[in-house]
């Protein structure tokens, strides 16, 4: 079924448009690497590319390329592969830092074994390999892949974290970055004020480039994100980058996947076009009628919580979740998996979603 044109209707949603039909989007890239690496995709698929997987489970594709190419003027970065451990190391004028990333079975996910900040006096030398970083887009590696991909999707895809973000998930780590908030202010505030600048040079490119959506891949959870923080770092970076990327006249999305009851009175905050990965009970801690309300007309990306493709939940599980979004959401929904389906996931599951969105508009 490659002849669907995804693109006219995934536009439609996001130009509050009404779609010919439930845009179905999920995320089925980790589970199709790691069954192959493993040996164990379903024997229909042995001799098939993930292109051939969503076309014969008549699904839509939502990221598919990263075009953004970072180097560094004076910086120098040094890579190094251990086993299942890949060691990176800057090394600018000031001084050096270094991260162990750990890869875990099949090499597709890692965890960070060791960030490259270590104390609040790093800050300053990851403050010069941001100033020191380079952007290009990659047009050439971008119209290929478009061409590969087809009317299958349109083109979207994430790129840094915001600042503070970042220190917690790549650069320093959740731990270490609140006690720096508490025992080094001074120091994460002028890394914030100095990390925000030269993302301005990123976002010239962002701008500038074709790519018609954009997404903030911020990760967020409650737990870790709580609305003190939330309000005071993250809303105003949000609120001007997605000015600017709606200046440009481009759409864009968040990424919450986390807990997000705590942060439901600020979704709308910020003026983005939707937000992806929102996962709902039995999996998150919302239902899907309190993340209507506090979403308003706010496009809803995914939606379906990861656990009802496993075994440990019945199809009617599955079925009810999926007529309850439609109902909810539709037009305003790009149905997908919160947040991708589990290498152990039933993939006809997939397929059941798909036979059942046929009718439910």
């Amino acid at each position: 079924m490659k002849d669907i044109d995804w693109q006219q209707d995934i536009l439609s949603v996001y130009r509050r448009e009404r779609p010919r039909r439930v845009v179905w989007q999920p995320r089925i890239d980790f589970w199709f690497l790691v069954n192959k690496a493993r040996g164990t995709l379903p024997d229909r698929y042995k001799n098939a590319t993930l292109l051939d997987v969503h076309d014969d489970l008549e699904t839509s594709i939502r990221y598919f390329i990263w075009p953004l190419k970072i180097s560094y003027e004076k910086t120098v970065l040094r890579e190094q592969r251990n086993g299942d451990r890949l060691i990176r190391t800057w090394i600018t004028p000031i001084g050096e830092l270094r991260e162990v990333l750990h890869f875990t079975d099949f090499g597709y996910s890692h965890y960070h074994e060791e960030y490259r900040v270590k104390t609040a006096d790093d800050l300053r030398i990851l403050e010069y390999i941001l100033q020191d970083s380079q952007y290009e887009f990659d047009t050439e590696g971008y119209q290929s892949d478009v061409e590969r991909v087809g009317r299958r999707g349109v083109p979207q895809f994430f790129y840094r974290r915001s600042p503070l973000q970042s220190l917690i998930i790549e650069y320093m780590g959740f731990e270490r970055t609140v006690y720096a908030l508490q025992d080094a202010p001074e120091a994460i505030n002028h890394f914030i004020e100095v990390a925000s600048k030269a993302d301005d040079r990123m976002y010239q490119v962002l701008l500038s480039c074709p790519v018609p959506i954009l997404n903030l891949g911020e990760n967020i959870d409650a737990c870790l994100n709580p609305p003190p923080m939330f309000l005071k770092f993250h809303i105003p970076y949000y609120r001007k980058r997605v000015t600017q990327i709606k200046a440009a006249g481009k759409f864009c999305h968040i990424h919450m996947d986390g807990s997000l009851k705590p942060l439901l009175p600020y979704l709308r905050s910020v003026d983005w076009d939707g937000i992806e990965a929102a996962t709902p009970f039995p999996q998150g801690d919302v239902t899907l009628c309190e993340l209507k309300e506090a979403m308003g007309d706010l496009i809803l990306l995914d939606g379906i919580p990861a656990l009802y493709f496993l075994p440990h939940y019945s199809e009617s599980d599955l079925v009810k979740c999926v007529e309850e979004l439609v109902r909810l959401f539709y037009p305003s929904l790009i149905l997908g998996i919160s947040d991708e389906l589990p290498p152990d996931g039933d993939i006809e599951r997939v397929r059941l979603v798909s036979r059942l969105i046929r009718d439910l508009v």
